[in-house]
């Protein structure tokens, strides 16, 4: 075991940016795209705090009419819903952090997320 052996993450062929291209028509690309990134990646924490104010808002809002205090079903289920939505919104910003901390797309990660968004449907 050579310890001066650059040791690299497992991951899956095809889905991984690097900077180092050896075109550089195809570095500039990659720049492009990890920069498209970073602008996502605001916004998306933008929806996410957002998303909060707005469970926040309807619950205030739900809880302050008559009968107070109470909660009817749909509500309850509207509330659920919201909820999950941050949660998706949640797990796709540590999608786009994880691309931007590793230059590899997590395939599986993302598979998963849309599985959570299905189950919301």
């Amino acid at each position: 075991m050579n310890s001066d052996k650059k040791t690299t993450q497992p991951h899956e062929p095809g889905h991984d940016l690097h900077l180092e291209h050896e075109d550089p028509t195809i570095r500039f690309l990659h720049r492009v795209i990890r920069v498209a990134v970073k602008i996502l990646a605001v916004l998306m924490v933008l929806v996410i705090v957002w998303g909060i104010g707005d469970v926040i808002f309807v619950l205030y809002q739900r809880l302050t009419e008559p009968p107070y205090l109470l909660l009817k079903i749909n509500d309850i289920l509207a509330t659920f819903g919201a909820f999950l939505a941050v949660l998706i919104a949640i797990e796709i910003f540590i999608n786009i952090s994880m691309y931007l901390s590793t230059n590899v797309i997590p395939v599986r990660l993302v598979v998963a997320t849309a599985l959570i968004a299905i189950a919301r449907k």
